[in-house]
């Protein structure tokens, strides 16, 4: 079935967010309502359209100290792509695609910045058929200049047709965010994928989050990385990709983008959580490509 931009989507299977979409959305709020004041993200919005009910801080999975890393990691590269967003989008860019949206909330969070945009959710269908019913109930609705994006990517559906269907422009710059999606993707498509993107339009940039070998991560967080990835391998959705920074950005310079710039944990720790009286760092289990056209 094709389901065009715009078309009421009741006729796929509203399946919910993945397990992973919801525990991010959840660690967002959990920053807001335990972390004090300054708040690197505030989003309590994902929190409402999971609605997981009264005892979701009760989640093995939301223990306030052994969470308290991944949180903040999860924070920290919102932010980051929030503000490359925004700079972007001062210089005249006007496209925003999220690939793996998951419960992102920038389109409900920053009105005023995404109105001046097309923005692009890109996910599977049963999630943004979900999603796109949330958005309603809520009293947000799904303006024009917010393309819920299904995909199929277990049928071989391609994304990038999808995209173009919804009316991205590729003639146009635009911003392109993968984060949380890399590790679920083999080393060949991730390939395949900043190909396609390394295509894009000059003036356009793409920011990917990867997961380093647990070699490359300080001793004491690889226990809790071990955990991350058998809760993902029993959950279905087993990581399959890590990349050592040196490895990341080869493969984005040699799929044809111009510039390409690591930005590892430590730089973000720096920007975001410097002289913070709790404490509160990143883990080193993620870092950040940006790569530009």
């Amino acid at each position: 079935m094709t389901v065009t931009e715009g078309e009421s989507m009741t006729d796929e299977r509203s399946t919910g967010p993945d397990s992973s979409a919801v525990r991010t959305a959840l660690w967002r709020a959990l920053h807001v309502r335990l972390d004090p004041p300054p708040h690197v993200l505030a989003d309590e919005i994902g929190l409402r359209l999971a609605d997981p009910g009264d005892g979701w801080r009760d989640r093995d999975d939301m223990d306030p100290v052994a969470t308290r890393l991944f949180r903040a990691s999860i924070v920290a590269r919102a932010r980051f792509v929030e503000d490359l967003v925004v700079e972007q989008a001062g210089r005249g860019v006007g496209q925003y695609v999220i690939l793996g949206a998951g419960l992102d909330t920038f389109a409900q969070r920053r009105p005023e910045i995404a109105a001046r945009l097309t923005v692009f959710e890109v996910d599977q269908p049963g999630p943004q058929a979900w999603k796109r019913q949330r958005l309603t109930a809520l009293g947000f609705g799904v303006p024009d200049w917010l393309r819920l994006v299904p995909v199929d990517f277990e049928a071989g559906t391609s994304w990038w047709d999808r995209l173009a269907a919804a009316g991205f422009d590729p003639a146009q710059p635009a911003v392109v965010a993968s984060t949380g999606v890399s590790m679920y993707l083999t080393r060949d498509a991730n390939a395949a994928t900043l190909r396609q993107l390394a295509a894009l339009a000059p003036g356009s940039t793409l920011v990917m989050s990867f997961m380093p070998p647990l070699e490359l991560v300080d001793a004491r967080e690889r226990p809790g990385l071990r955990a991350t990835a058998d809760s993902a391998r029993a959950a279905g959705t087993p990581f399959l990709s890590y990349f050592a920074p040196a490895e990341m950005l080869a493969l984005a310079r040699d799929a044809g983008f111009a510039d390409a710039r690591h930005v590892s944990a430590a730089m973000l720790d720096q920007r975001y959580f410097a002289g913070r009286s709790d404490g509160l760092r990143l883990s080193v289990g993620e870092e950040l490509l940006v790569a530009t056209t």
